[in-house]
């Protein structure tokens, strides 16, 4: 007979006596209405239920739950229909919206499943399994043993198979196999007899496959990937990925090429309480091509490598530790292989401390040249460089007072070498007056030890300085105001500021000091209204000036703008120390500014200029625009420095250069990409080179597609500039990612 349902704590004590074999009745029904989550834990040999109706028989030893049944023991647990429990031959069997769930979180659906009572062996009829990260094994036929899965002919994908709607789809990749093993303690799915069928056709045979499953990383071999390059032909690469422990990895690579000797490739990467480090080496055998063009003299096949790495360390809250170090066998071996386009390598090590007022740093770097002809001798190496900064508040006058001690000392093997120290005082008071004016006072004292020998080996003349010990004082003073005026205009809110400086600094000795850092003048809008337009500690400007300009803003809902101008006055005839055609060498500096738009986050335009001060000629002309949405936009960059310097200075040169790039997306998933960068210098801009002003560097286009599981996309790329055995020509990269396969 049916009894109706008694409150969940009757329900279980009038199941134990079922659940332990003690005692017998012919027939009992009950009901649970409360979640599974309340009823108690059960011990190893017990099997909890929860249903709308429960049955016994005590002739056959069998127990039948009907009514949206929950059968739980040791971390397992199964929905279904009904479940039968045979308690002689401790058989279950469920049928019906069959849910079977482990204690990883791994969930298997099927028609019909016969489990053991352990409720984790049995055999599942058209199974579905989906695992902790929601990617899905399906077999019309599977297996669990000790919590194993084994699946005969099934398929894996980590796609959705359902739209936004609800609707099914098919999955853009899966893997179908003859057997597929996953096991959730290692989390990791095996396969044997594998291929990869992409868009339901199958592309890539993998009969070994092995990959890991949920959000930590396993070892095994990544995706290859497939290019091919004018240098080196064509180009297949296999990654091998090694989860050393927890925090710790190993990336290895090996590059087999068509025209050329494989390339290695091997990073190290470690996360600890206090830091972390990363570490990357490349290494081949091939030939080396000088910059000219000519085999190199030490024959073929010799080692040609690269090293990089990086690490950070925070010992405490002040104390911190970085280095970064960069190094290439040769000139070309980056670009050859298209690792990098730099042509200076920067390598640095610092030690700090930045307290709540002070800051100290101890460091060093050095510089390897990769630009054809430069001498590496003529390269600098710093160590040390020694910076000590603290703020207090400054008693009686009030504001804040900045002391300052630094010391750097230059070395090189075939050039001039320089030391330096010196200390500094500054002072700064910020008020705002009664007429909501801002007022900023600035003195500055400073005292300068510099010394240096084999000058005669810088090439420039006004950056050698005098030979032997040279000694300087440095005093400016300085007054800055602004006056900000708020109102309405154009429908928005308008901030009009104009501002004025004056700076008085007395005569000082520049030209008797070495200069290491303040070569690359460039007067802009972010510097006019500087103390010192140097850039660096080796120059500081001089003289008595006014400096005048404004700020403006609009703010709108959708859109802002943002405006400045700027330029100064020499009130002294004396001789000004910058170059000609920094545009601060007359006594009327060039016109600076700077304007920004912004609408919504459709369109991002900014300018930046400098306009000759007699003519209005521009001097500097920048524009970087980005128009469009995520999925399609036209990116576009063009930059002219006609500053009218010459060749005698370097750092200085004019040039004038178009970039543009953009991605259009042709339909949900697919987009074509490309971008162009032409060097559009003449002759008349710099005298050195022999271009006719429409010189292509590099052109790039592709197309791409990306879902929630798949990315894809072929780039075509023609390089123009050659560099020893760095060729110009086409280079072709396919990239396939498969999400939970590797890249």
């Amino acid at each position: 007979m049916n009894i109706p349902a008694p409150r969940p704590a009757l329900l279980r004590a009038l199941l134990m006596p079922i659940l332990l074999g003690c005692g017998s009745v012919s027939t009992m029904a009950m009901a649970q209405s409360e979640a599974p989550s309340s009823t108690q834990p059960q011990t190893s040999d017990q099997i909890g239920f929860s249903a709308a109706v429960v049955e016994y028989d005590s002739k056959t030893e069998t127990v039948t739950a009907k009514g949206n049944v929950i059968a739980n023991r040791e971390g397992y647990s199964v929905r279904a229909d009904t479940i039968v429990w045979n308690r002689s031959t401790g058989q279950v069997l469920a049928e019906g919206n069959i849910r079977s769930i482990g204690p990883d979180g791994d969930v298997a659906y099927g028609d019909k499943v016969e489990l053991t009572d352990t409720l984790k062996d049995g055999i599942i009829n058209n199974m579905l399994v989906v695992l902790a990260d929601e990617s899905r094994l399906a077999a019309n036929r599977g297996a669990r043993k000790d919590g194993v899965y084994s699946l005969n002919y099934a398929a894996y994908t980590a796609c959705k198979v359902e739209t936004a709607d609800g609707c099914p789809k098919n999955p853009t990749w899966e893997v179908k196999a003859v057997k597929v093993v996953y096991d959730p303690t290692k989390k990791r799915v095996d396969y044997e007899g594998a291929r990869i069928e992409l868009f339901g056709l199958p592309v890539v045979p993998l009969p070994f496959l092995s990959h890991p499953v949920g959000t930590k990383a396993g070892s095994g071999f990544l995706v290859p990937s497939i290019g091919f390059s004018r240098n080196n032909g064509i180009e297949l690469e296999q990654s091998y990925y090694w989860r050393i422990t927890p925090n710790r990895d190993l990336n290895g690579s090996v590059t087999a090429f068509s025209d050329a000797a494989p390339l290695g490739r091997v990073n190290f990467r470690s996360l600890d309480k206090y830091g972390a480090v990363d570490l990357t080496a490349y290494g081949t055998y091939s030939d080396r091509i000088s910059t000219s063009g000519v085999a190199n003299a030490v024959g073929s096949n010799v080692f040609r490598g690269y090293l990089e790495g990086v690490s950070r360390f925070q010992f405490d809250p002040y104390w911190s530790f970085s280095a970064s170090g960069r190094y290439a066998s040769d000139r070309t071996f980056l670009r050859r292989y298209d690792i990098s386009r730099d042509d200076r390598l920067r390598s640095t090590v610092s030690a700090e401390r930045i307290g709540d007022r002070s800051y100290f740093s101890l460091a060093g770097w050095a510089v390897q040249t990769l630009r054809t002809g430069d001498p590496q001798g003529l390269a600098p190496i710093a160590l040390p460089e020694i910076d000590y900064r603290l703020r207090m508040n400054a008693p009686l006058v009030g504001g804040t007072v900045q002391l300052q001690a630094n010391s750097l000392a230059i070395a090189r093997t075939e050039g001039q070498d320089t030391q330096r120290a010196f200390a500094s005082a500054k002072w700064d008071l910020r008020a705002i007056n009664g007429l909501g004016q801002e007022v900023t006072f600035t003195m500055l004292a400073r005292g300068d030890v510099y010394h240096s020998d084999e000058n005669a080996s810088t090439l420039t003349a006004i950056y050698r300085g005098e030979t032997g010990w040279q000694t300087r004082s440095i005093f400016a003073t300085a007054a800055d105001i602004k006056w900000p005026f708020v109102g309405q205009a154009f429908g928005g809110t308008q901030i009009f500021t104009p501002r004025v400086q004056v700076v008085a600094a007395p005569a000082i000795s520049n030209l008797e000091i070495p200069n290491e850092d303040s070569r690359a003048v460039d007067l802009e809008d972010s510097n006019i209204f500087a103390l010192n337009r140097f850039p660096g500690y080796d120059r500081f400007e001089d003289d008595y000036r006014v400096t005048y300009g404004f700020d403006w803003a609009l703010r709108k809902n959708n859109f802002t703008a943002d405006v400045n101008l700027g330029q100064s006055y020499r009130l002294s005839n004396q001789a000004s120390i910058f170059p000609d055609g920094t545009g601060l060498s007359d006594e009327a500096s060039d016109i600076v500014g700077r304007s920004e738009f912004r609408f919504k986050n459709i369109v991002k335009l900014t300018h930046r200029f400098r306009l000759d001060k007699d003519n209005l000629a521009i001097r500097r002309n920048e524009i970087d625009a980005t128009i469009g949405s995520r999925g399609t936009y036209l990116q576009a960059g063009y930059l002219k420095l006609n500053r009218n310097i010459g060749p005698t200075l370097e750092d200085l040169n004019d040039r004038e250069e178009l970039r543009l790039a953009g991605r259009v997306r042709v339909a949900r998933f697919w987009s074509v990409f490309g971008s162009t960068i032409l060097d559009l210098t003449d002759t008349n801009e710099d005298p050195t080179i022999f271009s006719d002003g429409f010189d292509p560097i590099r052109h790039r286009l592709g197309v791409s597609y990306d879902d929630d599981c798949l990315s894809l996309s072929l780039t075509w790329r023609r390089d123009y500039q050659p560099v020893g055995d760095s060729q110009r020509g086409n280079s072709f990269l396919f990239r396939l990612a498969f999400r939970n396969l590797g890249v």
